[in-house]
């Protein structure tokens, strides 16, 4: 694909702290359009924590042809909101395209505040690409506050062993593990060219140790 997303797939997990399970995927063709099915393996073992079904497609045998893009679309910010330049720039968007529902949900990962669903995109290594996507294992880390800044430059290795992901990778600043990078997003690490790949530390939260970790990926 020319914007560098090939398919998106549906992650949910327990909580915070709890791996993220894949329990779906939204494929985009040229001639059957934008579709949606469930992944049985994800979505068994998402039901094992407690995981009911995502409320606007009830059947787990179906592939759903119509207005899936609509669906999720209801997941993305409003293009009125007054800083929503802002908001593109954090999401690394391009504003020429703000009105492609499919990169806007690959690029925001279409998170609410209000439950654990994320949209994972499995980009591809093109031109100029760049995304924001998020560090794990933090929750378990407990890393002290000050151990990454914004703008920090950060390194990465594979970690095909991880018994959680085949194509688990690794964050250090320096020496020190900071966190992997999240499922799916990952996958870009074991394509082509990958060791052109970037990471810069994007935007922090913490309190007493660190929360959170936004990180721009690029190419």
């Amino acid at each position: 694909m020319k914007d560098g997303i090939g398919h998106i797939f549906l992650a949910w997990r327990k909580g915070p702290g709890s791996p993220r399970v894949i329990i779906g995927v939204i494929k985009r063709n040229s001639t059957k359009g934008i579709t949606f099915k469930y992944i049985r393996e994800g979505l068994d073992e998402a039901k094992r924590d407690g995981f009911v079904i995502y409320p606007d497609f009830p059947d787990e045998n179906k592939i759903y042809h119509n207005h899936v893009l609509d669906t999720f679309g209801q997941r993305l910010n409003k293009s009125e909101r007054e800083d929503i330049y802002k908001y593109y720039a954090y999401w690394e968007i391009e504003p020429k395209k703000k009105d492609d529902k499919y990169y806007l949900l690959a690029h925001t990962q279409g998170m609410l505040p209000t439950d654990n669903f994320e949209l994972l995109a499995d980009y591809n290594p093109i031109k100029d690409l760049s995304f924001t996507s998020e560090l794990c294992s933090l929750t378990h880390l407990k890393l002290p506050a000050d151990t990454l800044e914004e703008g920090d430059k950060l390194t990465w290795r594979k970690e095909p062993t991880n018994k959680h992901d085949k194509y688990a990778v690794k964050v250090f600043k320096g020496d020190v593990f900071v966190g992997r990078i999240k499922k799916i997003h990952s996958r870009i690490f074991y394509k082509r060219n990958s060791s052109k790949l970037k990471i810069t530390v994007k935007d922090i939260n913490k309190n007493g140790h660190l929360n959170r970790a936004f990180i721009k990926i690029s190419f």
